[in-house]
């Protein structure tokens, strides 16, 4: 049976930080932990195409794989998937956001399948992508909400004109 996960996380932030932080992938490896470097290879619209490299693995191995990626900003929703699949016959996954009261709702479904010569099968993969998911998304809320708190601070501090700075007189 081909692998399938659903794993989600509510982040207090507003909709528009989460949507410019979870899909800017330039900057991925400041927001996951598990990527050394994101490097964009073509652009075409709201499709990316962009290359993943993750830190070396306790074997030191380190893995790398293109992937794909439609942002739909007014659907709240992306696709993605890998285009050199690795050990994968294929992974795709799918991404949605939803305003709550709480915050923004992001859920990832990723669907998938090992080849069969792959090290691993469908049921051990599925069980370190749930793992693995829910590491990277309270990563994700934590580092989102961090940014939102800096954000507010400094609005407040530029509705504050004149605080902390010398007063100006002119002659």
């Amino acid at each position: 049976m081909p692998g399938h996960t659903e794993n989600e996380i509510t982040i207090a932030a507003p909709l528009d930080l989460v949507w410019e932080m979870t899909n800017d992938v330039e900057n991925w490896p400041d927001l996951f932990s598990e990527y050394a470097s994101a490097e964009i290879l073509s652009r075409d619209g709201d499709t990316v195409t962009f290359r993943l490299t993750m830190h070396p693995d306790d074997d030191g191995t380190v893995w790398s794989w293109v992937s794909e990626r439609t942002a739909d900003r007014d659907a709240l929703t992306v696709r993605a998937r890998r285009v050199e699949t690795g050990p994968f016959a294929h992974m795709d996954i799918h991404w949605t956001y939803t305003d709550t009261p709480r915050g923004v709702r992001m859920r990832w479904v990723q669907d998938f399948a090992m080849k069969p010569d792959a090290p691993v099968d469908d049921a051990w993969m599925t069980g370190n992508i749930n793992r693995n998911s829910r590491v990277q998304l309270a990563l994700i809320r934590d580092r989102v909400e961090q940014a939102a708190r800096e954000r507010r601070t400094a609005a407040a501090a530029a509705d504050q004109p004149g605080k902390g700075t010398l007063p100006c007189t002119t002659p």
